[in-house]
């Protein structure tokens, strides 16, 4: 065997071991009527977004920062973006990341100090699993939505010598099961215990609260309030911007290495964001429709899947093995749905699953047609 070969080897051998399992990935293309993307209100490919990359380009806005914002890549549409995502959401500062994942990562591996305790719910973002792992501070994981359980965990860790700061992370909308975080309940713990409570916005953000603002709506501009707003999805772009104190966001920009380092996010990009922002401030009529769609997603499922809906955009149909989701999945895309099978280890073991994605790409009626084809194929392929 070459050497180049035996090089490769330990790289094919766990390859092939995933695709024995049924768990090997593989990049498709776009294909069928969208079930699966997270363009909520349809704000990807929309015409005012278009418009609005028009109007930046022909007033000499640039399409690469061409180096990282502490040298030349700060640009003024950054600067511009961060204001008015903190007047939008009402928190004193905003700072903007190339990415939700990028963003989400640096407030863990930077923010929470030595002698400090992440009690983050279970079901969290692997972006904050790998954020912890890179940070100072100890890290637990609590059951998901069980607030007693995040307190538990807090008081656990007093009562074993923690003097530092509790972090609580959750997600305000969960990415797999659509269901939504206790925040009252943990917004209280934080004050209790003069911790942090970080508010993953990342599926609520155009979706829901006034004007778009996410369910933490109420919750911005505590003290003690991070919170992080994802552009690449309702708002149909790209990025990610972390809101809270000024103290907070100064200390990213002078010790967060992905901030730091990271040539700045695209100018023009930005720009696009903030056009995004004041059209889910000066268009409601799009969280409307909606909301609409769901509720009749949400009447259709029992009768048609025996599935109880979730009350979000975002509805798992859990159908337990890996090869069963692969195998409906398939059969929903031949009929011309886009939709996915999702797999350990996004989900846990034995939760294998559709995720059914309702965005303002896809009508009521074509939702019903979908639902019926579903309910098809869920008996065809029965464990």
């Amino acid at each position: 065997m070459p050497a180049t070969m035996g090089m490769l080897y330990s790289y094919e051998s766990d390859l092939a071991e995933l695709a024995a399992r049924g768990r090997r990935r593989e990049l498709a293309p776009r294909a069928g009527i969208d079930f699966t993307s997270n363009d909520y209100l349809a704000l990807a490919e929309s015409a005012e977004l278009r418009q609005a990359a028009h109007d930046a380009l022909a007033r000499g806005v640039p399409i690469g920062a061409g180096g990282s914002r502490l040298l030349r890549g700060n640009h003024p549409e950054h600067e511009a973006l961060e204001a008015d995502a903190a007047a939008f959401f009402a928190t004193e500062t905003a700072l903007y990341f190339g990415g939700g994942f990028t963003a989400n990562y640096a407030i863990f591996a930077t923010l929470p100090q030595r002698g400090d305790l992440v009690v983050y719910d279970a079901l969290i973002h692997a972006s904050v699993h790998q954020g912890v792992r890179s940070g100072r501070a100890d890290h637990t994981a609590a059951a998901h939505n069980d607030a007693n359980a995040f307190e538990d965990a807090i008081r656990t860790w007093r009562a074993r010598g923690g003097t530092g700061r509790p972090w609580i992370a959750v997600e305000s909308l969960y990415s797999m099961d659509g269901d939504r975080a206790p925040l009252a309940d943990l917004a209280r713990i934080a004050d209790r215990h003069d911790g942090i409570l970080v508010i993953d916005e990342a599926h609520a953000t155009g979706v829901f609260g006034p004007d778009g603002r996410g369910l933490g709506a109420g919750l911005e501009g505590r003290p003690n309030v991070v919170s992080l707003h994802t552009c690449g999805k309702g708002l149909g772009v790209m990025g990610g911007l972390v809101c809270g104190p000024r103290v907070f966001r100064d200390f990213l920009v002078n010790r967060c290495r992905p901030f730091i380092y990271a040539t700045a996010p695209s100018p023009l990009v930005a720009a696009l964001v903030r056009a995004a922002l004041k059209l889910c401030r000066d268009e409601p009529a799009r969280r409307q429709r909606l909301a609409r769609l769901v509720a009749h997603a949400g009447a259709e499922l029992p009768r048609t899947c025996g599935i109880e809906p979730s009350g979000s955009q975002i509805q798992p149909v859990v159908v337990g093995s890996d090869a069963r989701a692969l195998a409906v999945a398939a059969a929903m895309q031949a009929e011309g749905y886009d939709i996915r099978a999702i797999r350990p280890p996004t989900v846990p073991e034995g939760t294998s699953r559709l995720r059914l994605a309702l965005t303002l790409n896809v009508s009521e009626q074509v939702v019903s047609d979908m639902l019926g084809v579903l309910a098809r194929q869920l008996r065809n392929f029965q464990t």
